[in-house]
């Protein structure tokens, strides 16, 4: 029987839930050509390989090109050259981008919000120009989860971010892959993997409430060890005759 290396169990764990997201929620098609937002924090790095690998190895056929897309006017550094060959040594071609915002504009919106917004318009803009169909987004399992949770609390809709998402207005589609792996397993992997850190130093981060909602998350996981997975099965179990009837 074939003994395995911690990494190897480690990264065997993480590409099993991968691949059944990726298969369940139908995420790939035969000739896609995928977009990656590669920010270097450990999910995008993840995000990369994962798909990067699977490009070369399982049907239907699909083609990855990374792109960073540098916020100007906030003081995140990522190491680019390091991204690059990262993406390089899978065969996915790099692209670099930049773009700003400004806060003062639109005080109606977090900051966080509108830097995320303009990074998502950056990647859309190099998506069409590289000639993409589809962009792939590092949220895992615990990023649905903690949105199903912010927008019940803040906005009193049982939403969140779905696996797969037609952008009709944009001609795109917005995939999540690894929405099915937790947070901790994609954490191991970084550890194994030595992705390098990213210096991070966004003046508006103390403003969102993400943080917030991981204590909740924890708090819900001893409370109830499977509570993450009846959460997300909740989603698909929504019993409309035990709720308030709409327009009362």
């Amino acid at each position: 029987m074939a003994q395995f290396t911690e990494e190897e169990k480690i990264y065997r764990r993480v590409e099993t839930r991968f691949n059944k997201g990726v298969v369940k929620y139908r995420l790939i098609d035969e000739g896609d050509k995928i977009l990656v937002g590669l920010s270097g924090g450990k999910d995008s790095l993840a995000l990369l390989e994962l798909l990067g690998r699977r490009s070369k190895i399982f049907k239907p056929r699909f083609s990855v090109v990374a792109a960073y897309i540098a916020m100007t006017n906030i003081p995140y550094h990522s190491d680019v050259e390091y991204l690059k060959n990262y993406a390089e040594s899978f065969g996915i071609p790099f692209v670099y981008s930049e773009t700003s915002f400004d806060a003062s504009t639109d005080t109606r919106k977090s900051p966080c919000f509108l830097c995320s917004w303009n990074r998502r318009k950056a990647l859309f803009t190099v998506a069409k120009e590289q000639g993409c169909n589809k962009i792939a987004l590092g949220h895992h399992m615990d990023d649905i989860l903690e949105t199903l949770l912010m927008n019940q609390v803040f906005q009193g809709a049982f939403s969140s971010m779905p696996p797969k998402l037609m952008m009709r207005k944009f001609d795109m589609t917005i995939i999540r892959p690894m929405c099915l792996i937790p947070e901790a397993d994609l954490i191991a992997l970084a550890g194994v993997r030595n992705f390098k850190k990213q210096k991070k130093n966004c003046p508006y981060e103390v403003d969102s409430h993400r943080s917030d909602m991981k204590e909740v998350l924890r708090l819900f996981e001893k409370m109830n060890p499977e509570a993450r997975y009846s959460l997300w099965g909740s989603m698909n179990n929504i019993q409309t005759d035990l709720l308030p009837e709409t327009g009362i």
